[in-house]
């Protein structure tokens, strides 16, 4: 793959992290981690961007993706990060780069990183499930089963192989409805997993579903992810993962302190799973 720029000799030093955050949207959606990949680099080199590069024998951009969703699901909630040699205004690179991507990759927002890792905040995701041609109350009784167990075994196939894993113990909240003024019979499931290993996916979910009850699923299920950051854990819900960075730049322009601290701290807190 080729590099978004030649490397220089002297390669400059970062002087700026941007967080960026963007969705996959439409048949986009069956883009791979990798595949995007190659298209932001060529996004950054269309962009014109200063992008910093490693050191060693052989340099590569200093881009970081974090928590990619799987290949054929939506997101509104995909983050990365990118180290800069020149100072840029956030809202020009979002405008540069939007207009780079191909729509379906939209860049949603840019902020200047504040103190703490990204990674480290992205504690849990949000999904939503639309299982199309199924009742939402069937959907319901089979969720109300999947509740009430301690453990459900899956299986999926990884680069490893055949691999059994527990898909209950992530899910913090699971709930059903359904699409509002829609015609289809549809059920919504509205889902929140905890990031860890190994990492358990919607489809994870559907699958444990099945294994515990009996639903007509016909067609493939549409996934969403909807938000990843901290777990509030009073409500069982998705904090903002850039709320703190857009508090510390605002600080930094004010000098004054940041009006998020309180509220991060509790996302950030390790939370008991909410049924």
């Amino acid at each position: 793959m080729a590099p978004v720029q030649a490397p220089p000799s002297q390669q400059l030093p970062a002087v700026q992290k941007l967080r960026i955050r963007f969705a996959k949207r439409g048949r986009l959606r069956f883009t791979s981690h990798r595949d995007f990949q190659r298209a932001f680099e060529r996004a950054v080199r269309r962009a014109d961007l200063p992008v910093a590069f490693s050191h060693g024998f052989s340099p590569h951009p200093k881009i970081s993706y974090a928590g990619a969703a799987p290949t054929g699901a939506a997101s509104e909630a995909e983050y990365l990060e990118i180290s800069l040699t020149q100072e840029r205004d956030a809202e020009r690179v979002r405008a540069a780069l939007d207009e780079a991507l191909p729509p379906g990759l939209d860049v949603l927002e840019v902020v200047v990183a504040g103190p703490g890792a990204l990674a480290d905040r992205l504690e849990v995701s949000e999904w939503r499930i639309a299982l199309p041609g199924v009742d939402p109350e069937p959907a319901a009784a089979a969720v109300e089963t999947f509740l009430a167990r301690t453990e459900i075994t899956v299986e999926r196939m990884t680069k490893r192989g055949l691999r059994s894993f527990d898909c209950r113990d992530a899910v913090l909240r699971l709930t059903v409805g359904s699409e509002p003024g829609s015609v289809e019979t549809c059920a919504i499931l509205q889902v929140v997993l905890r990031h860890g290993t190994p990492a358990v996916r919607p489809d994870d979910v559907l699958a444990g579903l099945l294994e515990v009850a009996t639903l007509p699923v016909t067609g493939p299920a549409l996934l969403t992810r909807l938000a990843q950051g901290p777990l509030i854990a009073a409500t069982g819900t998705v904090d903002d993962p850039l709320a703190r960075d857009r508090d510390a730049n605002q600080a930094t322009a004010t000098g004054q302190a940041s009006p998020h601290q309180t509220h991060t701290a509790e996302g950030d807190a390790a939370a008991p799973a909410v049924p």
